[in-house]
């Protein structure tokens, strides 16, 4: 009986083992995700600075800037929504700092509001760099009848501009009836304690079938 016994308890203890350890390590990614949030967050908060002549895209995504210009009135619209309004985009606009061309994401404008004009204007804006990861293979282009962009294409809308491949996310209103959305960690899931849980369950549904397949082994040979 023992001999019959010995593959499958094997094989549950081996199964248990991995898929424990799996949980385990989502519970390590938990914690280091969290790490990294907490790093992000302090950086979106910090005091604002000057922007410098070179950028990294890697080391200063989420810096708070403080730049002096003007719009130029050049500008590209991103489809968005915002909870409690009707549908709308999110306006991303040329800017002019003392020379330097660069994109300014103003914020949230409803739909109804697209048509109203926005002079060319001297500003001061507080916001933090942001190069969004929004584009895929699945990413359309701009819809060619309305001008409507899909998502924030940095490179290409920077091309299309005319202005370096940075984008500053405005933290606080811009003007011309524009909501500032500023950046947030919000949009950064954190999911693994939810893998951890389901790799747990697991676990434990192995050692549950494991332990009544070895029953019914044992009931079989008395």
């Amino acid at each position: 009986m023992f001999r019959r016994m010995i593959f499958p308890a094997l094989m549950g203890v081996a199964g248990v083992s991995v898929l424990v350890s799996l949980g385990i390590w989502q519970v390590q990614r938990m914690q280091w995700k969290a790490g990294v949030l907490a790093e992000i967050t302090n950086m979106i908060s910090a005091e604002p600075v000057a922007l410098a002549a070179e950028l990294d895209p890697a080391l200063d995504k989420y810096r708070p800037v403080r730049i002096e210009g003007r719009f130029t009135g050049a500008f590209v619209e991103v489809l968005a929504g915002q909870v409690g309004t009707s549908p709308g985009v999110r306006v991303i606009e040329a800017f002019d700092a003392q020379g330097r061309l660069l994109l300014i994401d103003r914020g949230f404008l409803p739909e109804d509001q697209r048509g109203v004009a926005r002079p060319v204007r001297d500003a001061a804006v507080v916001g933090n760099l942001h190069w969004p990861e929004e584009t895929d293979s699945f990413t359309p282009p701009p819809d060619p009848k309305t001008g409507l962009w899909f998502v924030r294409d940095v490179p290409a809308m920077a091309d299309r501009l005319g202005t370096e491949p940075v984008l500053i996310v405005a933290r606080e209103p811009t003007g011309d009836g524009i909501v500032a959305q500023p950046v947030s960690t919000s949009g950064i899931p954190n999911d693994h304690w939810g893998y951890a849980i389901t790799w747990f369950a697991l676990a434990l549904v192995w050692a549950a079938m494991t332990g009544y397949l070895l029953v019914r082994i044992a009931r079989r040979t008395v």
